[in-house]
């Protein structure tokens, strides 16, 4: 290798040694509660299928029937000849499930952020961004050449005073956060972050990312779930997460989405959904309006294990929603334990710096709907085994 490229090299053998490179695991089977690994089953506690609708029958049936009658590719970007009769139906129910005047839906949820932001906000404007924001928004408000001023974690006190330091600016504002953080499971105090905004004539953002058929009526966001309709300026969602397929979003006003299809670059430069994405995803969305037995659910098996793991004496951090982060500290041990527990039968990868601080390693337990009683029960069983067995927990 080149001296120029050793880099490469010299990185990943710094990864390794420091418990820092992932072994990524392959799955041989549907995405559900169980799945097949390295040809065993074992139970999968890391993925975002929050209602277990990623091989839910009635979305697979819908997907196939529209195959039948679409075929599979668009063909080409939105603006040009790639928008089907069905990517108007999605966007027409998504922004009728947010209550919203409008959504567009996009690839995914980065796409979405990549979209909704840098139309926006550009050169000599400013970006009011939480400091734990997901990577998508980091690198949405970066690429839009604005300035980024960030505020302290679900402060919004570090919010008021971050725009009051800049008030004077005659330029736009947009204040984005994230609705839960994924790490951790906290759920931003939206209220005050919006009264903050307001009070200074920014916009505000919310990436709702794993809001979405989580919190809110029947799952419908962190926007419904604090009664702000009509007071968020953008509102990002995923269709990759409890909606079990894959897709982004962006929903406001129709004016807004208007603006974002003329100017949002991976609506004009990518290639739309695929047929039985979008087959799928309206699938999901009925599913949601008729019904919030899922969602309810998902929060009594994120109360369950939550308190199995505290009498297990894990850190499971101070987590709001069905994310639990068991935090054991270094990347290493986070790394073996993730080991053991495959070992044992249960799918749970470490999650480690850069994607959470250096110290907080964890392993992020991301229950679902479709999990049973006994499954969770199974798991922290396991766990508190190899927590003992690490010296982790008390014996």
């Amino acid at each position: 290798m080149s001296v120029e490229k050793r880099f490469i090299s010299e990185e990943l053998a710094r990864l390794k040694a420091e418990g820092l490179y992932t072994n990524i695991r392959t799955i041989e089977s549907a995405q559900g509660p169980w799945v097949t690994i390295e040809g065993r089953r074992r139970l999968n506690l890391c993925s975002n299928n929050y209602l277990g609708l990623c091989s839910d029958k009635r979305i697979c049936d819908r997907a196939r029937a529209m195959i039948d009658a679409f075929g599979v590719g668009p063909g080409a970007v939105r603006t040009i000849a790639g928008t089907l009769s069905l990517h108007v139906d999605l966007e027409k129910k998504l922004a009728d499930f947010k209550g919203t005047e409008a959504a567009m839906a996009v690839q995914s949820g980065f796409c979405a952020n990549l979209s909704a932001v840098p139309p926006l906000v550009g050169k000599g404007d400013l970006i009011f961004s939480d400091e734990l924001n997901h990577a998508s928004i980091i690198d949405a408000c970066k690429l839009s050449g604005a300035s980024i001023l960030r505020y302290p974690h679900n402060s919004p006190s570090g919010l008021r005073e971050v725009l009051e330091s800049r008030k004077d600016d005659p330029c736009r504002k947009l204040v984005v956060t994230d609705g839960v953080f994924s790490m951790d499971g906290d759920i931003a105090p939206l209220p005050e972050l919006v009264e903050a905004a307001e009070a200074y004539g920014a916009m505000i953002m919310v990436d709702d990312a794993h809001g979405e058929g989580v919190l809110g009526r029947g799952g419908r966001g962190i926007v419904d779930h604090f009664g702000l309709h009509g007071r968020v300026d953008v509102e990002v969602g995923t269709l990759s997460k409890a909606f079990g397929v894959v897709g982004g979003f962006i929903s406001g006003t129709g004016e807004l989405i208007d603006y974002l299809r003329q100017k949002a670059r991976p609506n004009l430069f990518s290639s739309a959904l695929t047929v039985p994405d979008i087959a799928a995803n309206l699938a999901s969305v009925e599913i949601l309006q008729g019904s919030d037995d899922l969602v309810r659910r998902l929060w009594s098996n994120g109360k369950l294990f939550k308190e199995l793991m505290k009498k297990n004496g894990f850190n499971i951090g101070h987590s709001e929603t069905p994310i639990t982060p068991v935090i054991l500290g270094e990347a290493s041990v986070a790394k073996a334990f993730s080991a053991r527990l495959f070992e044992e039968g249960i799918f749970a990868q470490a999650i480690a710096f850069p994607t959470v601080p250096r110290g907080t390693a964890r392993i992020r337990v991301m229950v679902s709907a479709a999990h049973e009683v006994a499954d969770l029960e199974m798991a922290a069983s396991v766990f508190a085994t190899v927590g003992r067995e690490m010296g982790l927990v008390p014996a």
